[in-house]
């Protein structure tokens, strides 16, 4: 039946659809799965509350942030000593990362087969897209954790409706890998670009331990830098692993919402800062804490300890699939280009002094030396005056469009 308007009806008297309009079907999900959602810039995920979650039968919460953009989120899903999560399965993209704990997982294939696989702290899997998974704690005594970064909000919303999500009986056998993806196996790609010569790729479905990954030389991003990009289960979301040198830190950069950065190891923080402002935000950085840089947001990692850092960026758009035109651009390699130049990166002799400061001051606390010495005049930068270090945050000026 269609409702009717008279035109000559009192605005009181037309019908309201405020029910109607602005809907976020991913929220409301969230809503009704009756855990916690937590949301802030940043979350110690090791610390966050969580409570019986009845779709996977273990335990969980969201961590949304405020940066988390229209189509990647996380959540923790907490298993209790000797349990056993209920089978599931669901048509969005998910990467588990295993912030405590130590069991198996098992995935069962579309033509009946499974794939079993054990894991432990600081390990990376992906479901393949819509396979039905089960995870074990192995533990009697402790529980597991995991963070789990997913596509769920784009799932969610382009289809606005859980039970087609979480229901649907479709088979992806593209998306499942060789049979070694599950054990730690995988390939080595090498693709190069003008602006950046090597981008190496690691193609997969679990890694063991990402403190021990291989990692590739990447001094475009900072002096010292290591890193690998990864696809997982063939999926359209990314991953890269980075590691920063003791004594060290990345260039600052900026790109699209979205990005779930982990620390995984060291010690240190990380800026942030948008383009305007005076004061930098700060987070620490340890194992357990997870932020999202808000769209076009500056951020800089700086490693303020004796050993390297690590460090876990998942986001939509791989190197692969990059999905988003943004994302395009930085699989092409114009993440490590210099604003001023039309790209996303702040150089080091770009940047606002206060930073390299702030940095001398962490590594004099914590008894470490600094090894960007060759690149800084330090002496000067620990003279400036607090007026030197005061006002609008310095950045370049960019040349073009920023891309």
């Amino acid at each position: 039946m269609t409702a009717t308007v008279n035109p000559s009806a009192r605005p009181d008297d037309v019908p309201q659809g405020d029910d109607k309009y602005l809907v976020d079907p991913y929220a409301d999900w969230s809503k009704a799965e009756g855990i916690p959602i937590h949301l802030d810039f940043g979350h110690d995920l090791l610390a966050l509350e969580t409570a019986p979650w009845e779709r996977y039968g273990a335990r969980g919460c969201f961590a949304h942030t405020h940066g988390m953009g229209d189509f990647m989120a996380n959540y923790v899903l907490e298993i209790e000593p000797t349990k056993v999560t209920d089978v599931v399965r669901h048509l969005y993209e998910a990467f588990f990362y295993v912030l405590d704990g130590y069991g198996t997982t098992t995935i069962w294939l579309q033509d009946g087969s499974q794939r079993v696989f054990e894991w432990g702290p600081r390990a990376l899997f992906a479901i393949p897209l819509n396979c039905r998974y089960q995870i074990s704690n192995g533990s009697s005594s402790r529980p597991a954790r995991f963070s789990v970064t997913n596509d769920a909000p784009l799932l969610i919303n382009l289809f606005h409706d859980a039970n087609f999500v979480f229901g649907c009986d479709a088979d992806f056998p593209d998306r499942i890998g060789q049979e070694d993806y599950f054990r730690g196996g995988g390939e080595h790609f090498v693709y190069n670009r003008d602006s950046v010569k090597k981008m190496n790729v690691w193609e997969t479905n679990f890694i063991h331990d990402l403190t021990s990954f291989t990692l590739y030389d990447m001094e475009s991003r900072g002096k010292g830098s290591r890193n690998v990009a990864l696809v997982l289960a063939e999926g359209t979301m990314h991953a890269h692993v980075s590691q920063i040198p003791s004594g060290g830190y990345k260039k600052g950069h900026r790109h699209a919402a979205g990005t779930h950065v982990h620390a995984v190891d060291g010690e240190g923080y990380t800026l942030l800062w948008y383009e305007g402002d005076s004061e930098f935000v700060e987070i620490p950085w340890r194992h357990g804490f997870m932020y999202t840089p808000p769209f076009w947001m500056y951020h800089q990692h700086f490693n303020t300890g004796p050993d390297p850092a690590r460090y876990l960026a998942c986001s939509l758009g791989s190197r692969r699939y990059p999905f988003i035109a943004l994302r395009r651009k930085s699989a092409e390699g114009q993440g490590h280009v210099s604003v001023s130049k039309g790209g996303r990166q702040v150089e080091y002799d770009e940047q606002d002094p206060r930073i390299h400061r702030r940095f001398l001051e962490a590594l004099s606390a914590n008894g470490v030396r600094s090894q960007m010495g060759d690149i800084f005049d330090e002496p000067a930068i620990l003279a400036l005056s607090p007026e030197d270090l005061m006002g609008v945050i310095r950045t370049p000026r960019s040349l073009g469009p920023a891309i």
